[in-house]
């Protein structure tokens, strides 16, 4: 809700807020790997929790925890390889 100062509120539309929050999600993300951070996502189906450990009014709804740091020295990433295209896909 937004005021437009004489007392009379007034709600605005905002379309494409989860994808737009995604796509801002991804480029935050490749941007800290790129610095040098690791990060982790976090999202739990009910996550009005946050408003009130937050102190955020209940019209706003958080989307993502991001959690972002530098990964210990010892730390090991496994090496994933992708699938060959004939094992993920018929040709007809």
């Amino acid at each position: 809700l937004a005021s437009r100062g004489l007392g009379d509120v007034y709600k605005r539309q905002h379309y494409y807020v989860p994808e737009s929050v995604g796509i801002a999600t991804g480029m935050l993300i490749t941007a800290l790997h790129h610095a040098g951070l690791a990060t982790l996502t976090y999202t739990p189906s009910n996550m009005k929790f946050l408003n009130k450990i937050l102190s955020r009014p209940a019209n706003e709804k958080p989307f993502i925890i991001l959690v972002a740091g530098y990964p210990s020295e010892t730390a090991l990433v496994p090496a994933i390889q992708k699938k060959a295209l004939e094992e993920i896909a018929v040709f007809i």
